[in-house]
């Protein structure tokens, strides 16, 4: 799945999500643009969708994102 099919499925807003992962909104916009995005961004992310999903996600597990060392 992508992030926005995970923003999707938990019903989440691009602000909501940005706030559950304690990001910019920018940066969530460019992450599911595909742009790149250092890995901790992506595990505050993916710890977000865990949190949601109330299962465990690692940015690994999501679909065309793009990272940055």
């Amino acid at each position: 799945m992508t992030l926005e099919d995970y923003r999707v499925k938990l019903g989440w807003s691009k602000a909501k999500f940005a706030r559950e992962a304690d990001i910019d909104v920018r940066t969530l916009n460019d992450a599911i643009a595909g742009k790149r995005v250092y890995k901790a961004k992506a595990g505050q992310i993916a710890n977000a969708i865990s949190r949601g999903l109330g299962r465990e996600i690692t940015y690994k597990d999501i679909e065309g994102l793009n990272l940055a060392d």
